[in-house]
Formats: structure tokens, C-alpha cells, sequence
């Protein structure tokens, strides 16, 4: 699907991508355990699965796994689930007056698939239209980083990129667009390595065709240096 089309386009969705909440389903007591009780937990699940699969976990090349893979699940890869980690966005003053659409696009998304746990690898393009404050650019992209940090649906990201600069901002003027591909679907099952997935939020005057169609345009823009 082009990027261009998606103002138009109503697409079905299968059981895997359908999301019910857009806040990430947590349970009350996330955050009981700490960060190294989590990873020694979760290394002793990791050692049982492997070792399940008939790995021989004595190897000098696995042995150390369980702990590698546990510290990234905590740390790294699902490090937007920690409160501390979300970034602090300090918003200014529009003193020079920008009343225009302020785009950020082809802001790196590496997520994972809350459905098989395989990674989601994409583009994001964010914008807003300033309403007495702008927040500065590095924060939209640590923002997009924080969110996509944690079991996903790209559904779901959109609309928490857009809720977060909504709020920072004290606007509903946000939009973003989201196109990525799912290894769930590239390496499995179906096996399509050509498909992405493309999905929008649009806030406010984006919801209006013609500003949504010139942050459409924006995003088709090359970028030349």
C-alpha cells in the first residue's frame, strides 16, 4: 500500500493485529519485582525453553544466553515498559511565530510483536501544528523510541505517539504514520518479505483531507543532502 493512499484506505484486519486498548495491557502489579529479580526470573524461562528444545545448555556458546537475552528483555528491547525510562519533553514558546506543520518523518522504529514476539522494523513520521508551544525534535524521535520499546501492535503505537505529543504539546493538531514490516509475517507463516505495514492516527485539523494531504506530500518528499 502506498503511503499517499492511506487518507482513503479502510483496511481488515485479522485476529493477530485487532487491539482492544490503546494503553499497553499491564498487569496492577508490573512493577512489584525489580529489574534483577525480573531478569533472574525470566533468565531461569529462557534456560527451561531452550533446554526444552533439547539445546544443550552446557555448550560454552549457550550457557551464557539465558542472561544475555533476559538482561535485553528488561533493559533493552522492552525498556519503554519502565516508567523511568519515558523521556521528559520540555515544550517552549513558538517565538517566532510558526503557525505551519512541523514534520519529523523517517524516525526509526524498532519494535516487537506482542503476538510472537518478533521484531517490528519500520519508519515513523510524525507532525504537529504548534499551538503556543514546540517541543524540540530529538524529543519526538526519543518518544517514538520509548513507546515502541515494549510488546506491541503498531495500531496501538500510533495512537500512543500521538496521545504522548498531544499532551506535551497542549494540542490535538499530532499525526503520525507508521509504515513497518512484521517479521511475523516476513520470516513465518506466510513468509512475505515484500509486505509492510501502513497505519495512521490523525489528530485535530489532521483529521481535515486537505492538511492531512500535505503531510502526506511532506512524507514523499525526498531528503537530500
Amino acid at each position: 500500500m502506498k503511503i499517499e493512499d492511506i487518507s482513503n484506505h479502510t483496511e481488515d484486519h485479522d485476529h493477530d493485529h485487532l487491539s482492544s486498548n490503546e494503553q499497553t495491557p499491564l498487569r496492577p502489579d508490573a512493577f512489584a519485582l525489580s529489574d534483577q529479580e525480573k531478569i533472574e526470573s525470566i533468565k531461569k524461562d529462557v534456560h527451561h525453553i531452550l533446554e526444552t528444545l533439547g539445546m544443550d545448555m552446557t555448550d560454552d556458546s549457550l550457557k551464557g544466553t539465558p542472561n544475555r537475552v533476559a538482561k535485553m528483555f528488561v533493559n533493552e528491547i522492552f525498556g519503554g515498559i519502565r516508567p523511568q525510562m519515558k523521556p521528559s519533553a520540555s515544550t517552549f514558546e513558538n517565538k517566532y511565530k510558526y503557525n505551519e506543520m512541523l514534520v519529523e518523518k523517517n524516525i526509526v522504529v524498532y519494535s516487537t510483536c506482542e503476538h510472537h514476539l518478533l521484531p517490528i522494523v519500520g519508519r515513523a513520521h510524525v507532525a504537529y501544528i504548534s499551538n503556543g508551544n514546540v517541543v524540540g525534535l530529538s524529543k519526538m524521535n526519543r518518544i517514538v523510541d520509548f513507546y515502541a520499546k515494549r510488546p506491541q501492535v503498531q495500531e496501538r503505537l500510533n495512537i500512543q505517539i500521538v496521545r504522548e505529543l498531544q499532551q506535551v504539546l497542549n494540542t490535538q493538531d499530532v499525526a503520525c504514520v507508521i509504515d513497518a514490516k512484521h517479521l511475523c509475517v516476513n520470516s513465518r507463516g506466510i513468509k512475505d518479505i515484500e509486505s509492510s505495514t501502513v497505519t495512521g492516527e490523525f489528530g485535530g485539523r489532521f483529521k481535515d483531507i486537505q492538511v492531512k494531504r500535505e503531510f502526506l506530500d511532506y512524507i514523499k518528499m525526498d531528503t537530500k543532502f
